[in-house]
């Protein structure tokens, strides 16, 4: 636990020293769990979006994007269930007066049964080697079936009681597992008791007929009041998308590990509109797509696993997270829901509007299924970023910091550096540097010795450092560092769009989903 600390702690402090991330408004002390993205933290950020945006709707052809307002109309949230169900059981210590959700307290303790199974496991592949038969283990080791057993009673519980509203069991669980509170160790709880997530605000100039409205906590339902005037313009049919990146505001009963879980943050999310019946095929195709771009991002096979939802929103007939293993264990990163025809049916209640769709193929008239896919931006980004950041020791006993990000998704392509500013150096460099800037980011550096320089862009992710020395100027040639393998070479000057290019473009990317 002290090693994960550690390196999470790494993490943000990499994070704020490199121009990633700053804490918000940190000359008046901040704000709890807000954050502003710096210089290079914005541009991951945009890449990250492009790649999204690109996988989902330049890659589709019946997938559309739109972009819809943070203010929304009041009924819509009444509609969607946020007025009367968007709240998460909220559980206080008396004794450290922190604050907790008791849904997480519990989940996390199966998160320790489950470690304690990978241990068993792990212990066993090592005595038996290339003996050793996993599946065989798993389904006959005591240890890991008592272990196993047990997560699936508590969630079971857990479940049924958040269905119910029996909060009062809910707590019941805490004290039964002997919970305590994770930095003080006190098991003195409060009742549990629910916690709505909305932030209030009003609309108008006057206070006295101002409109009661509500930052928006999710981007879902700017998709779903929107379908019609979609389907109608963009003419699609049956199944089709509408894709969104935008804002929503949660106020979280605890908001921490960093950019983890923040109170204004990011979403990507398409919603997938189909015939009713086979809205559970779609269902598990998207899994898998949504797996797959994950894995083109060359994280790790396995540090994602899926998690099929025990308790499912009120809205739902089927739900998975795929999960990331960040610095502090697995978490959820996306989303997959199959969303059945709740959404477009409430607001058609509530409006008064039909919102249906005329199946030429059915000869009939119907509302849609959703199947829905929604990952957190800020999570994402998180999950890059620290699965890359790395310390490595190099051959000649010397260390060094590498951010070794996804060069498509690096916030600069290429540093150009001088040598020197002196002999014409200075003047050639920036040359090279004004004909590659419209394609792509680049940073321009003179200060200090070539080797600080390197490692200054190995920890912002740089993927090519190009170094113009005094035979630059009699042959138009350059030195091009790779990031990754500090290999060196020697290539034309008129070759270092095509090089770059071949390695930062996102066709390599997508190319791998």
């Amino acid at each position: 636990m002290a090693k994960q600390e550690d390196v999470f702690k790494k993490v943000v402090s990499h994070a704020k020293e490199y121009g990633f991330i700053f804490p918000s408004s940190e000359i008046y002390d901040g704000l709890s769990a807000i954050y502003d993205y710096g210089q290079n933290g914005a541009e991951l950020k945009n890449n990250i979006k492009q790649y999204w945006w690109k996988a989902m709707v330049q890659m589709n052809e019946n997938i559309v994007g739109i972009d819809s307002a943070i203010f929304m109309h009041p009924t819509i949230w009444k509609a969607s269930g946020h007025v009367d169900a968007f709240n998460d059981p909220l559980i206080d210590n008396k004794d450290s007066k922190k604050r907790f959700r008791a849904d997480v307290l519990l989940e996390d303790y199966c998160a320790k049964l489950e470690d304690k199974a990978q241990k068993e496991i792990e212990k066993a592949a090592k005595r038996f080697g290339d003996s050793f038969n996993e599946e065989e283990f798993v389904s006959t080791n005591p240890r890991v079936l008592e272990y196993r057993q047990k997560q699936k009673t508590i969630l079971e519980r857990l479940a049924k009681s958040l269905t119910n509203n029996d909060l009062a069991d809910v707590k019941s669980l805490i004290e039964e597992l002997e919970i305590a509170d994770p930095d003080t160790g006190s098991k003195n709880w409060t009742e549990v008791r629910q916690f709505n997530l909305m932030f209030g605000t009003k609309l108008g100039a006057a206070s006295e007929s101002a409109t009661d409205l509500y930052l928006r906590p999710e981007t879902a339902q700017g998709i779903f009041v929107n379908y019609l005037n979609v389907q109608k313009t963009s003419r699609h049919k049956l199944p089709f998308g509408i894709a969104q990146i935008g804002k929503a505001f949660r106020n979280e009963i605890v908001a921490r590990q960093f950019i983890f879980r923040m109170r204004e943050f990011e979403q990507m999310e398409m919603q997938y509109f189909v015939p009713p019946g086979t809205e559970l095929t779609f269902y598990e195709e998207w899994k898998q797509k949504r797996l797959n771009w994950h894995l083109a991002l060359g994280l790790g096979n396995e540090n994602y696993k899926f998690h099929d939802h025990e308790k499912l929103a009120h809205y739902a007939n089927a739900a998975a997270d795929i999960e990331f293993k960040f610095p502090f264990g697995f978490k959820e990163l996306e989303g997959i829901h199959s969303r059945t025809d709740f959404d477009l049916s409430a607001h058609e209640k509530f409006s008064g509007k039909k919102l249906q769709y005329f199946d030429n193929e059915r000869n009939e008239s119907y509302v849609p299924y959703v199947v829905e896919t929604s990952v957190g931006l800020d999570r994402l980004f998180l999950a890059i970023f620290s699965n890359s950041l790395k310390d490595e020791v190099l051959e000649d006993g010397s260390e060094r910091t590498v951010l070794s990000l996804p060069p498509a998704l690096a916030p600069v392509k290429a540093a150009i550096l001088p040598l020197m500013k002196k002999d014409g150096l200075g003047e050639y460099a920036e040359k090279i540097f004004d004909d590659l800037k419209f394609d792509f980011n680049l940073i321009y550096e003179e200060k200090d010795s070539i080797g600080k320089r390197y490692r200054r862009n190995d920890a912002i992710g740089t993927p090519f450092c190009i170094t113009i020395d005094h035979d630059s100027l009699v042959d138009n040639t350059v030195t091009i560092r790779d990031r990754d393998t500090m290999k060196q070479e020697r290539v034309a000057v008129a070759d270092l769009r095509r090089i770059i290019d071949e390695k930062v473009n996102f066709r390599t990317l997508l190319s791998q989903i």
